[in-house]
């Protein structure tokens, strides 16, 4: 909260204006991933799916222009990866967010991402449109073992 310390314990009107809009973007953050039934949870006892679903909702809650995610969907199912999917699509809409992605799983990135970048062994080899680098040379080379000719 911005209004301070000695204004939230004084109940002051702003600060008490500033609380009410908190708890409100929090339980749309909420709504939004479906985390009512961890509400009263500790984060340790849910699933794991969940637990990250968790994280997205805390870095939600701060908002963000730019949001990274690290690895979003390391260790889940696919039933998981599919509703990552879903709300990552759905961020950018809903929270005016812009997403930094980074992952491995290559179904992920081509299916989410508007603008793909391709590094190898931290060199950029390749930008652009999904279906552009997904068929350029020098990712074929490094990622597929393939010539590209």
């Amino acid at each position: 909260m911005r209004t301070g310390i000695v204004a939230a314990a004084l109940r002051l009107p702003r600060a008490v204006r500033e609380e009410v809009a908190n708890r409100e973007h929090v339980e749309e953050v909420i709504d939004f991933l479906d985390l009512q039934s961890a509400r009263d949870q500790l984060v340790v006892s849910l699933p794991y799916g969940v637990r990250k679903r968790v994280e997205l909702g805390r870095a939600l809650a701060l908002e963000p222009e730019l949001l990274l995610l690290d690895e979003p969907s390391a260790g889940m199912n696919a039933e998981e990866k599919q509703d990552l999917l879903f709300w990552v699509q759905d961020l950018r809409e809903t929270f005016g967010v812009t997403i930094l992605l980074v992952e491995h799983d290559m179904q992920i990135v081509m299916d989410i991402s508007d603008r793909v970048h391709v590094l190898n062994y931290g060199e950029r080899i390749a930008s652009g449109a999904p279906k552009e680098v997904q068929a350029h040379p020098e990712v074929l080379k490094a990622y597929l073992g393939e010539d590209g000719g």
